[in-house]
């Protein structure tokens, strides 16, 4: 039997569980210590510690105060690991607790958190996807099914002193080029709702003070939201300090490239089986400061897809000069106008794109002045016909639940 070494009880906060963090310190204490080899369990909330309902208002995503999150489980040590090697780690099964089968999406407020369509959509929504087995639906976004592919939205592990001295002089310097931006260009450090597992009295306060905030990804890995982190995966942890320090969570049943909606996955509470290994001096043998990783050979079978092309020209018919950025975004708003003609909100439409296996890509970096980005929608997951034909689009989208909306206050 493998022992589940880290155990959570939704009904409880996980402040008061403390084998959780959300915050990334080198002296958080290691809740559990496993021998390279070992395979184990592992049980997470959801990234806002259960803060979102299964309800129809979306005042639990505008009211949330986003400086609690991400509550990772660990972490946890392993033997034998020295700053200089690399933390391999197998993800040999994850799912969705069978007592709690459901998960949710959102888009924060602009003045809280935002995405990557804010100025679209600058105020609180979210949609309820309910879990059966594989798949997917949702009350709020009607006329689509598809296979989830859960996997761990954050994952990673400990930073030395010396990297999180480097996270928050850079963050804050960032920050001080434009300090009043809404939303703000990084988080810094916020000790008042820092959770630092076992960390007590005078060390935690101090810890606290400088614990870096999980919303980033960054070398050690965090939050990279990366959706082929899934069963069968295998990735490649760089180790800063004695003992690696692995932690994770921020679980999604499924979710589009990009992560778009910010809360932009199928976010659930559930459990990760891992196997752990270590690769002595790995770091410097294959040149690596980034986590890199061998994807999992499970994938959603859709095969035919939709795809829009974006380029590095916003909104407002601005040239940028190869921004990525822009293309992509430019990508999902073409994809999200075509799907309004089937009868779609703009929000659905946009949760679509966040929480299905959409595929971005960038296609094209080198052709003055424009970037090119594509995004990859598949047609099967619609319970519909949406490609295009000389008939034109049908409004075919059943009756449903809009997206629940909350305005600001």
């Amino acid at each position: 039997m493998t022992d589940t070494i880290v155990k959570v009880d939704l009904s409880q906060s996980p402040y008061e569980n403390d084998m959780i963090h959300n915050r990334w310190h080198p002296d958080i204490p290691m809740v559990a210590t496993v021998k390279p080899g070992a395979d184990f369990i592992l049980e997470c909330y959801d990234w806002t510690g259960g803060f979102i309902k299964n309800d129809e208002s979306a005042a639990d995503v505008r009211d949330i105060d986003l400086s609690i999150v991400h509550f990772l489980s660990g972490p946890i040590g392993v033997e034998g690991a020295e700053p200089g090697d690399l933390l391999v780690v197998d993800i040999l099964d994850i799912g969705a607790f069978a007592h709690n089968s459901w998960g949710f999406n959102g888009f924060f407020s602009k003045k809280n958190g935002g995405g990557f369509l804010t100025e679209h959509f600058p105020q609180a929504q979210k949609s309820i996807w309910d879990i059966h087995g594989m798949f997917t639906r949702s009350r709020h976004v009607p006329g689509v099914s598809f296979a989830g592919l859960i996997h761990p939205g954050l994952i990673g592990c400990l930073p030395s002193a010396d990297l999180l001295a480097k996270w928050n002089a850079r963050e804050t310097a960032l920050i001080a080029t434009n300090p009043t931006r809404v939303p703000p260009l990084a988080n810094p450090p916020f000790p008042t709702t820092a959770h630092m597992g076992r960390m007590k009295g005078d060390a935690r306060a101090q810890a606290a003070a400088t614990g870096a905030r999980t919303v980033p990804p960054r070398e050690h890995g965090g939050n990279c939201d990366i959706k082929d982190l899934s069963r069968g995966a295998r990735v490649f942890f760089p180790v800063y300090v004695k003992g690696a320090g692995l932690s994770m969570g921020d679980l999604h049943f499924s979710q589009g490239d990009g992560e778009i909606t910010f809360c932009g996955a199928i976010e659930m509470p559930g459990w990760i089986h891992l196997k752990v290994e270590l690769l002595k001096d790995g770091m410097a043998k294959y040149g690596i400061k980034n986590p890199i990783f061998k994807p999992s050979p499970i994938k959603p079978a859709y095969s035919d897809y939709l795809i829009f092309e974006g380029i590095s020209v916003d909104e407002q018919g601005e040239q940028h000069y190869l921004d990525v950025n822009v293309a992509y975004r430019q990508a999902c708003l073409n994809a999200i106008e075509y799907l309004k003609k089937f009868g779609y909100s703009a929000a659905q439409a946009y949760a679509i794109l966040g929480t299905a296996p959409v595929q971005g890509h960038i296609s094209g970096v080198v052709d003055i002045p424009n970037s090119c980005a594509t995004l990859w929608l598949p047609t099967e997951i619609f319970e519909f016909d949406i490609n295009p034909g000389a008939a034109g689009p049908k409004r075919s989208v059943p009756p449903g639940i809009d997206i629940p909306l909350a305005p600001d206050l």
